[in-house]
């Protein structure tokens, strides 16, 4: 009899040690905080994987996730500068930086940091839209955009113990009843440019052309000029030299027989080679020696 009784107790107490044993035991998980706590309040915090130690019955434990977390939030309309509406669906990257603020802010809720995220992310991007025109928002870069939103969301969730990673856009875009207006708007609005743009260089080639033009006129007008006085001046120094000539007695019956074979070879002309001239004729006078 005692000893059935012994055997059970010893049951007994190796039920309570192991029951004992694991309760007191913690085990974090990779990408994974272990919020270890005492009478409700948190006593520490285990951000390493493996396994540590906590005391039975007194102290007890809450997990969080220790990863880049998604939350897609609804889609909601913007109003950009220009008091255009816009559909805004998008997305965020997220994780827990600080355990300890996160469960003491957010009641180690997930939801409750959506929630936050949500006001905090859409008011960021109202605020961002709400400060550029339309056809910024539609001709400007989605990238630019989520740094815009990020930049101005700052250090706003720090103080849940939260950091945001990414901000994107899955659409940023028109509502479906003015889509196709306001492309239209805009495709006119190119078009103009474009006609402008067109004008203006056409204009600009006009100016380049009359100024070329000129330009080879002024040219043209000082080389005739040039070639005029050039031609004159042959002349004038031609007649200068014949003028010579003709002074100088002993050069006058030369100049005159030269000028009467010049004259003689310009009247021979076609196949035929023969001059007939009377003996009166300047040219005979030469053959005769007169």
């Amino acid at each position: 009899m005692k000893k059935t009784i012994r055997n059970v107790v010893l049951i007994v107490v190796l039920l309570v040690a192991v029951i004992v044993g694991s309760s007191s035991i913690v085990i974090t998980n990779e990408n994974e905080y272990s919020l270890v706590r005492q009478f409700g309040r948190i006593d520490h915090v285990v951000s390493e994987a493996g396994v540590s130690f906590k005391v039975p019955f007194i102290q007890s434990v809450d997990t969080l996730p220790n990863m880049t977390l998604l939350y897609d939030l609804s889609a909601s309309d913007v109003i950009t500068s220009d008091k255009k509406t816009m559909i805004c669906d998008s997305y965020v990257l997220w994780h827990i930086t600080d355990p300890l603020k996160f469960a003491q802010t957010l009641n180690c809720s997930i939801t409750n940091a959506e929630t936050r995220l949500d006001t905090i992310v859409y008011n960021s991007t109202k605020n961002i839209i709400s400060s550029i025109t339309q056809e910024e928002v539609i001709s400007g870069r989605d990238g630019e955009l989520s740094a815009a939103i990020i930049n101005n969301i700052g250090d706003t969730l720090d103080q849940y113990g939260i950091e945001l990673l990414a901000f994107e856009t899955k659409q940023l875009d028109l509502p479906s009843d003015n889509k196709a207006a306001v492309y239209e708007r805009m495709i006119s609005e190119r078009d103009n440019i474009a006609a402008t743009f067109t004008a203006e260089g056409s204009s600009e080639a006009q100016k380049i052309k009359n100024t070329t033009d000129m330009e080879v006129t002024v040219m043209l007008s000082e080389a005739e000029k040039d070639a005029a006085i050039l031609i004159a001046e042959g002349e004038a120094e031609y007649m200068k030299i014949l003028s010579e000539a003709y002074a100088d007695e002993s050069k006058q019956d030369f100049y005159s027989f030269v000028r009467s074979l010049d004259a003689l070879k310009i009247s021979m002309k076609g196949e035929n080679k023969t001059v007939f001239l009377s003996p009166d004729s300047p040219i005979a006078q030469i053959f005769y020696g007169k």
